[in-house]
């Protein structure tokens, strides 16, 4: 059985920087394609990250260069360090999981997903 938990998430003032965390159980997740999506309230969801077997990654543009996404393999852990927080990055923020078999980005299908965790920020 796959789980994705998520967690990090918080409530911090605009310019400062939070670091989500996804413990993954049930999956290998270097073997993988692993992302994290974030929803608002009234909008849409949005892929925010996404990290292929081989370490290539794919970022949404109004998160490049401020967000990493990453993972320890050792710990079956995925992470996504936000840094230089924005009023408009507040969101449940989720993380995901599913095969490489149909390529590794934000636009694709994912069949796993955590139960989230929020992030607020203050401006």
């Amino acid at each position: 059985q796959v789980q994705l938990v998520e967690s990090g998430g918080g409530s911090v003032q605009a310019g400062r920087s939070l670091r989500l965390a996804c413990a993954a159980s049930g999956v290998t997740i270097s073997s993988y394609c692993m992302g994290w999506f974030r929803q608002a309230p009234g909008k849409e969801r949005e892929g925010v990250a996404t990290i292929d077997t081989y370490g290539f990654t794919d970022y949404a543009p109004s998160v490049k260069g401020r967000f990493t996404i990453s993972r320890d393999n050792a710990k079956n852990t995925l992470y996504l360090q936000l840094n230089d927080l924005k009023p408009e990055d507040a969101a449940m923020y989720y993380c995901t999981a599913d095969s490489t078999r149909w390529g590794c980005n934000r636009s694709r299908v994912f069949g796993y997903w955590g139960q989230g965790t929020q992030v607020t920020v203050s401006s």
